[in-house]
């Protein structure tokens, strides 16, 4: 244990800079977004949205997501990633505080929007900071290893938030309102580190040349290897994502999970991430990212129907437990879309991905808010199940 804790160390020093730095952020980061994420769909709806009002917002931080991938990540190929992240994590805050200040679902929408629009930009440019960091043949394990130890914080963040609610009012929109203050707080945090610390991990190519948008797109799609396809892949990979807001209601209004029923699928998910990450990195970047993708899906496909068919509160806690696995594989997936596109296009690339996340984040929620009023709350992760075939058949 001793030897393996001193090469993780090793592991970490012999790491860029910009690495390290986005490692500390992500820390601070992660534990902020970690308080509420179990409980906006609630705030949402508490505050007097239904299933498909929710999906309406949500629907809203899609457009936003959207709108912004590409510029994003071609502003970041030129100019940095930088001042991409000093933009986002303000921004990022200020959504909280709207969130904070909202008095009605109406105007959720629009802390959801700013949200959205500033965590995209965040998310745009992360892995361009690994793509450029770590060598190939430990990518996989140093994206791992991120992801490890930025999680870490989420095992004590929901706890922290299911009390904060308990003595705040209940799980209801007064209880969950202080979350986004002080998640707004922790972000202003992150961000004071990237502007304190952080150094570009490869230098902007500026204006030396005139800007030309359409032909770094171009170069995307001639120079990439096997990029249709990934996308088709990646568009059914981030379905689930996109409709986690119907996962802690269904939970909550379907089988009758309290704030810390709700803590622990959050704790419990991000307990699989924290000590399975590094052993995944290791096998994938020895015997291939392909088999371990395929190994996972079985495994969060368990979650799904036990989320579904659980008899009781308790057995959710297992469904969060496996749904870490879905996390195992997004970074597993993220290792391979990195590794497709020559290393100056991996902001446009990552912009191009942003923009198909933003279009998926328009449709799916509200897909997911009518499938639970025509047909049932149910049919939302039916839905989930049919794309880990899809995705399985094209791996």
């Amino acid at each position: 244990m001793a030897s393996q804790l001193r090469g993780l160390i090793q592991f970490v020093r012999r790491q860029r800079k910009p690495f390290k730095v986005n490692l500390a952020k992500n820390i601070v980061q992660n534990f902020s977004l970690a308080l509420t994420d179990q409980y906006q769909s609630i705030y949402i709806t508490a505050l007097g949205a239904d299933p498909v009002k929710l999906g309406y917002v949500n629907s809203v931080g899609g457009v936003a997501g959207a709108a912004a991938s590409i510029p994003i990540g071609w502003l970041a190929d030129r100019f940095g990633v930088r001042r991409i992240l000093l933009s986002a994590l303000p921004l990022m805050a200020l959504g909280s505080v709207i969130f904070a200040l909202s008095t009605s679902w109406e105007i959720t929408a629009i802390a959801l929007l700013v949200s959205v629009l500033s965590f995209r930009m965040a998310m745009t440019v992360c892995p361009i900071i690994c793509g450029n960091t770590l060598r190939d043949e430990e990518r996989v394990m140093g994206m791992q290893l991120c992801d490890t130890l930025s999680a870490l914080p989420r095992l004590a963040a929901p706890m922290a938030a299911a009390y904060i609610i308990t003595i705040s009012g209940g799980l209801n929109a007064v209880g969950i309102r202080p979350l986004y203050w002080l998640r707004a707080i922790g972000l202003l945090v992150a961000a004071l580190i990237i502007y304190l610390y952080f150094t570009n991990p490869i230098e902007p190519r500026g204006e030396a040349e005139p800007p030309n948008i359409v032909k770094d797109l171009q170069r995307v799609f001639r120079e990439g290897r096997m990029v249709k396809r990934w996308i088709i892949y990646l568009i059914l990979s981030i379905l689930p994502f996109y409709l986690y807001p119907y996962f802690p209601l269904y939970a909550k209004d379907v089988k009758g999970a309290d704030q810390y029923i709700l803590a622990l699928m959050n704790m419990a998910s991000t307990l699989i991430v924290v000590l399975l990450s590094l052993p995944t990195g290791g096998l994938a970047d020895r015997f291939g990212r392909r088999r371990m993708i395929l190994s996972m899906m079985p495994l969060y496909c368990a979650s799904l129907l036990l989320l579904i068919y659980a008899p009781s509160p308790e057995y959710l806690i297992l469904s969060g437990l496996l749904n870490g696995f879905n996390t195992l594989i997004a970074v597993t997936q993220g290792a391979i879309t990195v590794e497709l596109i020559p290393r100056e296009l991996l902001g446009s690339w990552f912009g191009v991905l942003g923009l198909l996340r933003g279009l998926v984040g328009v449709l799916a929620p509200l897909i997911g808010g009518y499938l639970w009023e025509a047909l049932s709350p149910s049919a939302v992760f039916y839905l989930i199940l049919a794309a880990q075939l899809g995705k399985a058949a094209i791996l």
